[in-house]
């Protein structure tokens, strides 16, 4: 969602770089440019005057001007006033002292507050919670069978004694605030440690939806009012969030949609102009794309410093530590590294999500965003099944991969021999460099690209069919090159250089190839950083 605004201010700081002292009109015009970004970012208005205003003060006293390294100073002022206007620090959810914890969600309609509603139930169930989802949404058709749908896929309970409205034709059925309190009573009679409410939205806001919303707040006393609002909204987002505010008495923000691909202004105006902690944020479509919004993690990622921390926390999340473990001594021992165990590592891999959000999550990525976008997250899934169409025996000693067994593998995995091929090689790089690793030198990696594609691309994961620490096809062309052609006239000209370079040799002269620099040609063309390699 940031992608425009992190391009902007990357660009921006760029032209800092490299100058020793920071004038008052190379400030100005590095705010300027800011607020630019912001502005076109949908960012409020009131929350950008904020905002510069406070770079501005900071950057012309001494804290940059006495800096060792100006431009950098700049960028960690903005970094820690972005920070600020997120809303400074993570606020965790309120607890209730006895019985469960009422949270109840309010927002407009296609907000995403039922979807929410199962993620956040999922999120608090992975915590040790036992939630319990009640569907107070009784004017959207079919919103109830949805928040059923839903709950059944995270495998938490729904109280929902009223069907509401089931057709366009329907007129609403139950009153919302009694199934909230019977919701209320029920998660204590089956011991339920949180209930979370999902009220009714509409397409705007009105006075029946927040005198609906307030009578139901009234009625359960929530611990938690969660306004839930949709990201791609733009600067009306704020307002909306602002008349829930002194309509219904929100507590806190939820921020959906984030993986899409609007200007996220709201997202970075809400806090400032409410004041109101954003408490969440979904990242995507699947249950388990929810995360706590932490303000200098999102900070750190729309200027394109990564989010190791995220990226740590969901690793000991899914992450089999008994595998790990295992593995690790494996490693330590310099035990033989099998396909089977290359495959239980992808597997581990898998069970932290999308492996394009992963890389983003990397200090310096948006350089690589649009390779990031076309990976092709089913090479994955390729890859899983060449591995499992092998005998245990072929995954133990791939030397017993005839070319009979990898063309019965590439039948049974429904790809070719040439990804079978391809995994073959790149496994067994990877095996060298295990060994290397167990050995306790550092693994040279002759033929690595910059990323996880052939070639130099991000076109694939490690060691998958077409990516990995494969080399491009220049390579594979030089190598060939170099055998013997079949034309009479060509060869003779190949036996005639090599009878020149034998010559120099001899004569203590220095291998030279055409286009080569120093007498490096030969050297060079094979080394770690070769073209091609």
């Amino acid at each position: 969602m940031f992608a425009t605004l992190s391009d902007r201010l990357a660009a921006t700081f760029k032209n800092l770089r490299g100058k020793g002292r920071l004038s008052e009109a190379d400030i100005d015009a590095t705010i300027r440019e800011i607020r630019r970004a912001l502005l076109d970012a949908d960012v409020a208005v009131t929350a950008v005057k904020a905002f510069t205003g406070a770079i501005r003060e900071r950057a012309l006293g001494a804290e940059v001007s006495e800096a060792l390294n100006p431009a950098q100073q700049v960028v960690k002022i903005v970094h820690e006033e972005l920070v600020t206007m997120l809303g400074a620090e993570a606020r965790p959810l309120a607890r209730a002292k006895t019985g469960p914890t009422v949270i109840m969600l309010a927002g407009l309609q296609g907000s995403g507050k039922t979807t929410f509603a199962a993620k956040l139930a999922l999120h608090l169930k992975s915590k040790g919670e036992t939630p319990l989802l009640v569907a107070a949404d009784l004017q959207r058709p079919n919103a109830v069978t949805q928040l059923e749908v839903v709950g059944e896929r995270v495998n938490v309970p729904v109280f929902a004694p009223h069907r509401g409205v089931t057709s366009e034709e329907d007129k609403p059925t139950g009153n919302p605030v009694k199934v909230a309190q019977a919701g209320v009573k029920e998660a204590v009679a089956k011991q339920h440690s949180v209930l979370i409410v999902d009220t009714a939205g509409r397409l705007g806001v009105d006075a029946e939806l927040m005198r609906e919303a307030a009578d139901i707040r009234k009625a359960i006393s929530p611990h938690e009012v969660l306004f839930v609002i949709d990201a791609m909204v733009g600067q009306d987002a704020v307002a909306t969030a602002k008349a829930f505010q002194d309509g219904v008495d929100t507590t806190g923000v939820v921020l959906t949609k984030l993986d899409g691909d609007a200007r996220g202004g709201a997202a970075l105006s809400v806090a400032q102009v409410t004041g109101l902690p954003i408490m969440f944020a979904s990242t995507g479509e699947k249950p388990t794309d929810v995360e706590v919004f932490h303000p200098d993690r999102m900070a750190s990622r729309i200027l394109d410093m990564g989010d190791v921390l995220t990226l740590i926390e969901r690793a000991e999340q899914t992450l089999d530590a008994a595998e790990a473990e295992r593995m690790a001594k494996k490693v330590a021992k310099g035990e033989d590294f099998t396909l089977d165990d290359f495959l239980s590592q992808m597997q581990q891999l898998k069970k932290m999500g999308s492996m394009g959000k992963m890389l983003q999550m990397l200090p310096g990525m948006g350089q690589a965003r649009e390779a990031i976008e076309n990976l092709d997250e089913r090479e994955l899934v390729r890859t899983e099944a060449i591995i499992q169409s092998m005998t245990p025996k072929e995954r133990e000693d791939v030397n017993l991969l005839n070319g009979s067994r990898r063309s019965r593998i590439a039948r049974g995995s429904g790809t070719t021999v040439v990804a079978v091929n391809s995994l073959v090689k790149r496994f067994t790089e990877a095996k060298k460099l295990m060994k290397t690793m167990a050995k306790g030198g550092t693994p040279a990696l002759p033929g690595a690209p910059a990323g996880f594609g052939g070639a130099g691309s991000l076109g694939g994961p490690a060691f998958g069919p077409g990516g990995g620490y494969g080399g491009s096809k220049k390579g594979k062309q030089a190598k060939r090159s170099k055998a013997k052609s079949g034309n009479p006239a060509v060869r003779a000209r190949q036996e005639a250089e090599a009878a020149r370079r034998a010559a120099e040799r001899a004569a203590g002269m220095p291998k030279t190839a055409p286009g080569s620099a120093f007498g490096l040609g030969s050297q060079a063309s094979s080394g770690p950083f070769a073209d091609g390699e």
